[in-house]
């Protein structure tokens, strides 16, 4: 490789990164430019790249050149300030100095022996993340559970699962796993659908109980008590509930400490699905949306949502790590060493899916050092406040509605039909998001609440600032003019 690009070089290296931190520094701040939503269409970038890969080096400059030329137009870019769909994706130079440094020592640390220093750095930061949270203790990692980072919200809805399954069956016998029933309302999350499915847990097993705009779309601990009294006399066994703070259609809010008097009652596991959030849960004025979570089993938030935390970053906490280790636990013989056999270390390899995993923990200890606690909680109460900045904007239009109380940085709304003719709402609000959505200007996304589809405008770009609220509330006003022109 005389001449070319070596696989390790430190001072390759530092040429090379110093121009890819240039590459993406300009990215950042050009970002404005790019439409939000990629305008491409299906396979074009199989016409723009060669069939096969070259056989000769090539520069990283023309790779580059590429990147800025062929593959940016294909990207949505989730860090522009006119982003405003699904929930935010966060990035931060902390953030991104931390993936750095961690794809940069490339460790595969599964277990404390493979780099004591990422297994301890984790246990440490996911302990002073759930002191920030006010946590019980009994999540820390001093006691019997602990925290672990997992990649996504799904994946830690799925390894508890198992532990809760696994912990069941130990009780009941293996051959019971067809009567085993999971309980969530039908905001929770489809991570636990394909949970489930993963698990075993057959599809009619699966209550999904519905909720509605009485309750603000939370899930009622009546409707829970009923559903599982009716299992318990047909012979099944409740054995686990997914309850939600924040869910993904609303940001509506289950009743904690009511859900987890009835999951304690009938001996099930009570996990907690904070993935967007609990980041708001910092802020002492919003901590209360969490009250209850003493009566989870687990609880996750993900740190790469809404705390400037880079993708992937998911923050899952156990009361009884036994129960994830014993459910997720290998230990082959090339695995086998002292500190493990002396039960004196964690080995996060047997609290997750995989074997392997990266030095997460670095990227969310920077931003905890970098930032502070104060700051982020400003960076959270600014984005609050930035949505209700635009909630107000909606409802001084009269052609519009707010669909659903805002309890953090999340607006659903919707377009009112013409003389109230209901049946022409829902059409009109796709028809609108597939309008302000092609312009490339913003990007939101949609739902469905009680019937009636439901545009979401999701605040939560790093670079969003009161500008872009209002750029993008004007942007949707006229298309939506234009739209009731034409009806």
């Amino acid at each position: 490789m005389e001449g070319s690009l070596k696989p390790m070089d430190a001072e390759q290296l530092r040429e090379c990164a110093h121009k890819m931190v240039d590459f993406v520094a300009d990215y950042y701040k050009n970002i404005e430019n790019f439409p939000v939503l990629s305008q491409v269409q299906p396979g074009y970038l199989r016409e723009l790249l060669p069939d096969s890969a070259p056989t000769h080096p090539e520069s990283l400059q023309d790779v580059l050149n590429d990147v800025q030329a062929k593959i940016l137009p294909g990207v949505t870019h989730w860090q522009s300030p006119d982003y405003f769909a699904y929930f935010p994706s966060n990035s931060s130079i902390a953030g991104f100095l931390g993936e750095m440094l961690s794809a940069g020592i490339n460790m595969v640390g599964f277990s404390w022996i493979t780099s004591p220093a990422a297994t301890e750095l984790e246990m440490i930061v996911l302990d002073w993340l759930a002191k920030a949270l006010k946590l019980p203790d009994e999540f820390l990692s001093t006691g019997k559970g602990g925290g672990v980072i997992q990649g996504t919200a799904c994946e830690a809805v799925l390894v508890v699962l198992l532990a809760a399954r696994d912990r069941v069956l130990r009780k009941v016998g293996k051959d019971a796993v067809g009567k085993l029933v999971v309980y969530s309302s039908d905001q929770t999350h489809s991570a636990l659908q394909k949970a489930c499915q993963i698990g075993g847990i057959h599809p009619e097993n699966c209550q999904v109980l519905e909720t509605d705009p009485s309750t603000d779309h939370a899930l009622a601990p009546e409707s829970l008590s009923q559903a599982i009294s009716q299992d318990i006399a047909s012979g099944l066994i409740p054995f686990f509930l997914c309850a939600t703070v924040g869910t993904t259609s609303s940001t509506a809010v289950d009743p904690l400490l009511a859900l987890g008097n009835i999951t304690k009652t009938n001996g099930m596991w009570f996990h907690v699905d904070a993935a967007y959030a609990g980041s708001a849960c910092i802020c002492p004025e919003f901590r209360h949306y969490i009250d209850g979570v003493e009566e989870a089993d687990s609880f996750n938030m993900n740190a790469h949502k809404w705390f400037l935390t880079n993708f992937d970053c998911s923050a899952l906490w156990i009361k009884d790590r036994s129960a994830l280790i014993q459910s997720l636990s290998t230990n082959p013989e090339f695995l086998k060493n002292k500190a493990s056999e002396g039960n004196t270390v964690v080995d996060y390899k047997d609290w997750q899916i995989p074997l392997g995993r990266r030095f997460r923990s670095l990227k969310l200890w920077m931003v905890l050092r970098l930032y502070g606690l104060e700051n982020l909680q400003a960076y959270i109460r600014n984005h609050i406040e930035l949505a209700k900045t635009f909630e107000e904007l909606v409802k001084q239009d009269p052609r519009f509605e707010v669909a659903a109380p805002r309890k953090f940085s999340l607006v659903c709304f919707r377009l009112l039909p013409p003389q109230n003719k209901e049946d022409r709402a829902n059409k009109l609000n796709h028809d609108l998001l597939d309008s302000v959505n092609s312009t490339g200007k913003i990007f939101i996304s949609h739902t469905v609440l009680s019937g009636k589809y439901v545009l979401r405008f999701a605040v939560g770009a790093p670079l969003t600032e009161k500008r872009h609220i209002v750029a993008a509330w004007k942007v949707l006003q006229e298309k939506a003019s234009a739209l009731l022109r034409i009806l």
